[in-house]
């Protein structure tokens, strides 16, 4: 079975701890065990994963720059996915000496009407206390937006609309590669008039991208693998109830939070009505049982 397997930002680095190069690499071998567990049972998979804490770091060191060595989004979004995706490939690759890996840098082609541009709402960089976030909001011309009981800063999130390294991943997913890609929803791009390519100031949303990858590679499964065991409705109160399985049409991702759940329902959903095959949701430890349908939420045609 062919899985896209996306990994959570926060599943690389856990909220509240500290960004160091030490935290991300203990957490990276943790994920390449649970991928690998995959690889395993004998799945073909392909590794998308988060970038939010790390652009967003590397967007407060560029900013520490002169204005004149202040790199833009769409080259840090490529700095930060180089970065975990060698992560990933080393770790896998001390797991499985003789199973090949390729980390590939992604371009995505987004549209530049996208009304994202004038309304963002795509978390990056380390959490804040409000008044925190509010002051640095000031001086640095930020955007801000509550994440859980904290503050972050957001950015723009246009709607990925095309994987421009498709065939390239599954030429390499044919021959029996890992590939890891589409690292923080990949990095985004626009048309211009007369063909080429160039970035845009954005980070595109990691889930989003991963179905639409799902998608273009015609995958068996969607599965994204976070910090949290399942969906819950009314996650967060004393009446959280977790969801196991679920029509596609069931669901509505604007009843859950715009950074965090309710983009990977939406890409759940649309993967599984452009497809008919599942997708999932779950904890990144339990990958395999998810992937059986034994634990996590599933969704269904």
């Amino acid at each position: 079975m062919l899985i896209v397997a996306a990994l959570g930002g926060n599943a690389l680095l856990r909220r509240g701890e500290p960004m160091t190069a030490e935290n991300q690499r203990r957490n990276v071998k943790r994920a390449a065990s649970a991928l690998m567990a995959l690889i395993e049972e004998g799945h073909s998979v392909v590794i998308t994963h988060g970038n939010g804490p790390q652009v967003g770091l590397l967007a407060l060191q560029s900013a520490a720059a002169s204005n004149e060595g202040a790199f833009p989004l769409d080259v840090l979004g490529a700095e930060s996915a180089g970065m975990i995706g060698y992560m990933i490939e080393q770790e896998l690759g001390n797991l499985a000496g003789k199973k090949q890996f390729a980390t590939l840098l992604t371009q995505v082609r987004v549209d530049q009407r996208d009304p994202a541009f004038s309304h963002p709402t795509k978390p990056i960089g380390p959490v804040y206390d409000e008044p925190t976030a509010r002051r640095l909001a000031e001086e640095r011309h930020w955007a801000i937006a509550p994440d859980g009981d904290k503050w972050r800063r957001v950015v723009p999130s246009p709607r990925p609309l095309e994987i421009l390294e498709a065939s390239v991943i599954s030429y390499l997913v044919e021959h029996d590669v890992v590939v890891i890609c589409t690292g923080g929803g990949g990095v985004p791009v626009i048309s211009r008039g007369d063909g080429s390519m160039m970035g845009v100031e954005a980070v595109i949303d990691k889930d989003l991208a991963s179905s639409l990858l799902a998608r273009q590679l015609n995958a068996d499964m969607l599965l994204m693998l976070t910090d949290v065991d399942a969906v819950y409705m009314d996650y967060g109160t004393p009446q959280a109830r977790a969801l196991r399985r679920v029509r596609a049409g069931d669901l509505a991702p604007e009843d859950f939070p715009a950074g965090s759940m309710g983009p990977k329902v939406s890409a759940a959903m649309e993967f599984v009505r452009a497809t008919g095959n599942p997708s999932a949701i779950g904890r990144l430890d339990d990958a395999v049982e998810i992937a059986n349908g034994r634990r996590g939420t599933r969704f269904e045609a």
